[in-house]
């Protein structure tokens, strides 16, 4: 053979070789596939009904205004305003109740929120006086005392609002903005209710959204003085999927799910830190919306579904210009992510309701209940309802995870230690290239019947992927994942 065949015989040896080469992170490890379904909760959304939501929605709308400043008012009609809409909230928490034999515990928490003390608060100047402020909310006590105290929590405002945010009278139907996201939640604890979980679920319906997170902002400063164990916070707002004739742009067959990426409550030394080690993109908020993402693809994207639906995940904390009561609960250093819908019409939102004459070319204004899709709605409840049972019955988070980091190595060594309350079948030892939005690889660990801690080496540079754990259950509910 020729010298020069030889070599081109090598180099095309050579080439071949490379071509086939994975990385180390690519040899060890499986991709990560769908979770198995809970045939429970299947059955549960599956009993999810658009024809209920379309009460409830057309039941917040009856009562004229539900603006949070009605709360003060006597003059309105009777059956009007947002007491009247609170007190028949905790109606259908307690109608809720007493079909599974007394399972929630439904609370008000009512409060005064004084424009004397507002000065420099987001809702200084929409709240004119000292004015009344009710959350209503159920709680679903978790079934085993080791695991109770772990909570997860659905929320949506039920107060609205017209073009003038202090306008205590005039129609503010709040369709969209936000009956859609009170039917979530209550339609969650409808369904819920019906089962058994290991950790806690809260079923909340909050006050004052629209005039600077008020009634968000005091329920979590609640929950974070009374030591609530909240590992997630789902907040739906304007998720009614709107329906204006001719907007060929909207997506019925996604909800977007916004997060925080650097934690808002992360202190400067903590920001640093994140930032040194590349975690920007791996706070416990952006780990929840992963877990939403993935549950949709088990419950509502699996192959065969005929109305697949899923989360789109947005890397942000909302949108430009806006708020919600998500961030409410990021500001007291909780897991919270919102819920919003494809494409939002801003003719109906925050709009003085006007019907123009017919034949008009103006468009119909106000939030109004004709734009609201309730199907879209049932979706959205049944990947929340979803998300709530597979985090409710699957353990807690790993604690204290690190990364050994005592020398320099291609090889990686985690340890943690096992969660409270035990529950543990196994752990998932996950990774992702650091570019990747999603957990690519994973690698199962037995748990062990000790309490003690746990540490695995892996084959696996540090350096070149991120890498995280999560506690599974028996039935394979996957719980939140943890970076070292």
């Amino acid at each position: 053979m020729k010298r020069s065949h030889l070599v081109l015989l090598c180099g095309l040896v050579l080439a071949c070789g490379a071509a086939e080469a994975q990385p180390d992170y690519a040899l060890h490890a499986t991709p990560i596939g769908p979770a198995p379904v809970d045939p429970a909760i299947a059955r549960a959304l599956a009993s999810i009904k658009p024809s209920q939501i379309d009460q409830t929605i057309e039941k917040l709308v009856s009562f004229g205004t539900r603006n949070t400043l009605s709360s003060m008012e006597t003059d309105l009609p009777p059956g009007q305003g947002i007491n009247a809409a609170a007190d028949w909230i905790a109606r259908q928490f307690e109608a809720i109740s007493r079909e599974c034999d007394g399972c929630l515990e439904v609370k008000r928490d009512t409060f005064t929120a004084d424009p004397a003390s507002a000065s420099g608060s987001p809702w200084a100047g929409r709240i004119p006086k000292p004015t009344k402020l009710t959350n209503v909310y159920a709680v679903l006590r978790g079934t085993d005392p080791a695991q109770a105290k772990r909570t997860v929590l659905v929320t949506g405002h039920y107060d609205s609002r017209n073009l003038n945010v202090l306008d205590d009278h005039g129609a503010a139907p709040g369709a969209n903005d936000d009956a859609s996201g009170v039917a979530v939640s209550l339609e969650c604890a409808r369904v819920l209710s019906k089962l058994k979980f290991p950790g806690t679920i809260v079923f909340v319906a909050v006050a004052g959204e629209e005039q600077g997170l008020v009634g968000s902002g005091h329920l979590a400063r609640l929950a974070k003085e009374e030591g609530w164990d909240l590992e997630a916070v789902l907040n739906n707002d304007i998720v009614g999927g709107n329906t204006t004739p001719g907007d060929t742009l909207q997506m019925k067959d996604r909800v977007r799910v916004f997060s925080e990426g650097v934690p808002q409550a992360a202190s400067p030394e903590e920001a640093r830190h994140i930032r040194a080690l590349g975690k920007e993109d791996d706070s416990p908020s952006r780990e929840l919306a992963r877990v939403i993402a993935e549950t949709a693809r088990t419950y509502l994207s699996k192959p065969g579904a005929a109305k697949p639906f899923s989360a789109f995940l947005v890397d942000r904390p909302d949108r430009y210009l806006r708020g919600g009561d998500h961030s409410s609960f990021n500001h007291e250093g909780f897991a919270a992510v919102r819920f919003t819908e494809w494409r939002e019409d801003y003719n109906h939102q925050h709009q003085n309701v006007i019907k123009p004459a017919p034949g008009s070319d103006a468009p119909i204004l106000g939030d109004l209940i004709e734009f609201v899709d309730f199907n879209y709605v049932a979706q959205v409840a049944r990947l929340n309802a979803a998300t709530l049972a597979t985090l409710a019955a699957a353990p807690g988070e790993p604690q204290k995870l690190t990364i050994v980091n005592k020398m320099t190595e291609n090889g990686s060594t985690l340890t943690w230690e096992p969660p409270a309350g035990g529950g543990v079948a196994h752990y998932e030892v996950l990774w992702r290239e650091t570019t990747a939005p999603n957990w690519q690889y994973v690698k199962q660990i037995a748990a062990t019947s000790s309490e003690g801690p746990v540490t695995v080496s892996l084959p696996i540079s540090k350096d070149n992927v991120i890498f995280g754990v999560r506690a599974v259950d028996a039935k394979g509910h996957r719980g939140l994942v943890v970076v070292p």
